[in-house]
């Protein structure tokens, strides 16, 4: 019912019967009143010209008694009269059992009534007597007349004659029903014939809807058939037109289309495109790992309206100034990315430009490492090397006085040549991972209590430095297939590194959640943050963060490699976001062969 309402038939329809039935309704107003003010004039005139006669009637008989019995057998039945020569000599007509008799005060007191006696001429009003009315007539409207009446000796009397105008209300009522019933029947025919006019003139609009919504499903030869030479069949004829032209664009526009997806989806680099109002048209896979690093450094979601970089804007507002192309390097979320950028014309004028997006992260890894490498051995070799050689020097040379003194050089030789073993030891299990030599010993473990456990180790370093340490297993009864060792050492790992990162105050979280088959790790801190230059690089050997560190906050700088490692092996991720001064997340994700619950 509410589709029929809502489609071009229903609304036709319906102002076509709402237009008649307005036009009909205000017929029936003006012809109500019509019939209603001509009956009130009928009965007016015809009992003004009862008065009349009756006044003459009693004006040439001298035989006043002979004139009244004639005058009362003129008045008929519905009607009833009054003679009046002066106050103390009235008459009332018989008969009308229904109509009470006027009081003369009445009559005397109302002014319009009055004149009949005051001015001698004829009145007539309509009125209410409600005192009077007997019967079903009660309180219904009367109609009075009045003429003067020649008395003898100069004088004047009155003749009135009066009835209920409950006779016009009952015609009336019969001319209405006439009416309403010819407004019915005009209706009904007026609603079949807006239906048949509506369906003949939207039968060819349907079919041209249906065509349409096959055209939008991109079955373009939809054809409509012409059956009439008027507008709407020029309309069908055009929509014909319309389909076969679309047709051939839209084949044209999906040849060209697929081309230049092919294109930019074999690139390498990242490609942007751009109007002349900077708004972004066009980008391709790398383009968009490049925009999601963005919007993740500033904090925005990935489907926002954001901001491009300001280096960009700055070199598309020099593009488009200048007419020719700029090149710029910028760093988001650590890695390095050239952008080389050109102006696109449009004839004479520049509609746009096209950037170019090379990420540069490997160039710049490679070169970095070059760089560090030989610099990292020697710094950690050269202090325990030159504090063996140090203290060996002083007990050679006994600088120590006492044996207790020379025990405490002894311990520390002893611990740096612990230090260089951990060091090689490191640097050898690192090798043998790359090498693909590394044995993981796969067991059945219980997430819950694996995970505490590991905490427990931490709790008190935590509790010495002031940092609160959190965890939070949303799984706890989840069975896990790995190896118990190596995941333990990738979470030692992170924990210790978060812990001596983070100062007095701060916080350690450790969250476990399923992610799918497998289970996902976070390692989250309030510490003191990884530099955005150096993210890329936190998983390559010697890497630390603190270059400025103490011998008592450093390890080797292998644990974040091995960690690494590790994660692969399992077949899994390890990834690390940071922002400096607020704090760095590690998450790693770990396949299960059989992830179950109990």
């Amino acid at each position: 019912m509410i589709v029929f309402w809502r489609s071009v038939v229903g609304k036709l329809w319906f102002t076509i019967l709402l237009l008649v039935s307005f036009v009909l309704f205000i017929l029936t107003i003006l012809l109500l009143e019509f019939f209603e003010n001509y009956h009130v004039e009928e009965e007016e005139k015809k009992l003004t010209q009862l008065a009349t006669k009756v006044a003459a009637v009693m004006e040439e008989h001298d035989d006043k008694e002979l004139g009244r019995s004639i005058a009362w057998q003129l008045v008929d039945d519905i009607s009833k009269a009054v003679i009046i020569a002066d106050d103390e000599h009235y008459w009332y007509s018989p008969g009308h059992k229904k109509l009470a008799d006027i009081p003369l005060t009445f009559i005397e007191k109302d002014p319009d009534l009055a004149k009949v006696f005051t001015e001698r001429k004829k009145v007539h009003k309509k009125t209410y007597l409600p005192n009077i009315q007997l019967g079903n007539d009660r309180y219904s409207e009367l109609l009075i007349v009045g003429v003067p009446l020649e008395i003898e000796n100069g004088k004047y009397g009155a003749v009135f004659i009066y009835q209920s105008l409950k006779i016009v209300e009952d015609t009336t009522k019969h001319t209405t029903k006439f009416i309403f019933l010819a407004a019915f029947i005009a209706i009904i025919l007026t609603t079949i014939f807006a239906f048949f006019l509506s369906t003949r003139i939207t039968a060819p609009l349907r079919k041209m809807r249906q065509a349409a919504f096959e055209m939008a499903r991109g079955k373009f030869d939809t054809k409509v058939p012409i059956l009439t030479h008027d507008e709407i069949g020029e309309l069908a004829m055009a929509f014909n037109q319309m389909g076969r032209q679309l047709q051939f664009n839209i084949n044209a526009l999906n040849q060209e289309k697929e081309q230049l997806s092919s294109i930019l989806s074999s690139m390498a680099d990242g490609v942007i495109t751009f109007n002349r109002n900077a708004e972004i048209l066009i980008t391709n896979p790398p383009a968009d790992r490049f925009l999601q690093a963005w919007y993740y450094e500033q904090g925005w979601q990935a489907n926002e309206m954001a901001q491009l970089p300001p280096q960009v804007n700055e070199l598309f507002a020099r593009v488009v100034s200048e007419e020719k192309e700029q090149m710029t390097e910028i760093t988001l979320q650590g890695r390095s990315w050239v952008i080389l950028m050109t102006p696109l014309y449009n004839k004479t004028m520049i509609r746009g430009a096209v950037a170019v997006l090379r990420d540069m992260t490997e160039e710049r890894r490679l070169d970095k490492l070059r760089k560090d490498f030989i610099a990292n051995v020697s710094h950690e070799l050269r202090t325990p090397i030159a504090m063996l050689q140090g203290y060996s020097e002083a007990i050679i040379d006994d600088i120590a006085a006492s044996e207790e003194e020379k025990k405490e050089l002894a311990q520390v030789i002893y611990d740096e040549s612990l230090r260089m073993g951990r060091l090689v030891n490191d640097l050898l299990d690192l090798a043998r991972m790359e090498a693909g030599h590394i044995t993981l010993n796969y067991e059945k473990v219980e997430l819950g209590p694996y995970i505490e456990r590991i905490i427990r180790k931490f709790q008190g370093l935590a509790k010495e430095k002031h940092i609160h340490l959190s965890y939070e297993i949303k799984e706890r009864d989840m069975i896990l297939q790995l190896d118990p060792d190596r995941i333990e050492q990738v979470l030692t790992n992170l924990i210790d590194n978060a812990i001596r990162h983070t100062d007095a105050g701060g916080s350690v979280n450790v969250m476990a959640e399923r992610s799918g088959d497998g289970i996902r790790i976070q390692v989250q801190d309030s510490g003191s943050g990884i530099p955005e230059e150096d993210l890329p690089f936190v998983f390559e050997r010697f890497y630390k963060a603190d270059k400025a560190r103490t011998r008592g906050r450093s390890g080797t700088g292998l644990g974040l490699a091995i960690a690494k490692n590790i994660i692969e092996a399992h077949k899994g991720t390890i990834s690390v976001h940071s922002k400096l001064n607020e704090g760095t997340t590690f998450t790693f994700y770990l396949p299960s062969k059989k992830a179950e619950t109990r």
